[in-house]
């Protein structure tokens, strides 16, 4: 039986109010605190390079660097980039090793709207870093459809 046009729009719209909003501070929390492996976070050693005014969330360039020398006996293992409100918290991992020569990232990530970022860095002694931003984004991105 073939569907009509009405049928399959109700059927979306549907689907859309039933999926679960991932969207939530909570939800940024518990990706925090999943890749930082039970650790609590420190601020201190990374910095987050983001305008804090976003006209497009399309494309928006981010940088991280964080302080270390990189050698064998002191390196960042990993730098992630976590949004508050984003449909998934996790939005990039990036895995350095002492051969890396710097601590620093650099890509383009789409903003669902204006939020908090968190970039973490994981060093080879265990401890975890952190700085966060607030940006404000005027042409949403990312946004979940049916």
């Amino acid at each position: 039986m073939p569907l009509h046009r009405r049928q399959i729009a109700i059927a979306g719209f549907g689907t859309l109010l039933l999926r679960p909003a991932r969207a939530t501070p909570q939800a940024l929390q518990a990706a925090i605190e999943a890749f930082a492996d039970g650790r609590t976070p420190r601020q201190g050693r990374v910095t987050l390079d983001i305008a804090p005014l976003i006209e497009n969330g399309n494309a928006v360039p981010v940088t991280v660097q964080v302080q270390s020398p990189m050698t064998a006996a002191d390196h960042v293992r990993q730098i992630a980039l976590f949004t508050e409100r984003n449909p998934n918290p996790e939005v990039a991992v990036f895995h350095l090793g002492p051969r890396s020569g710097r601590a620093a990232v650099s890509t383009r990530i789409r903003l669902a709207t204006s939020q908090r970022l968190v970039a973490l860095a994981k060093l080879n002694d265990g401890s975890v870093w952190q700085q966060s931003v607030d940006v404000i984004v005027t042409l949403s991105a990312c946004v979940e459809g049916g």
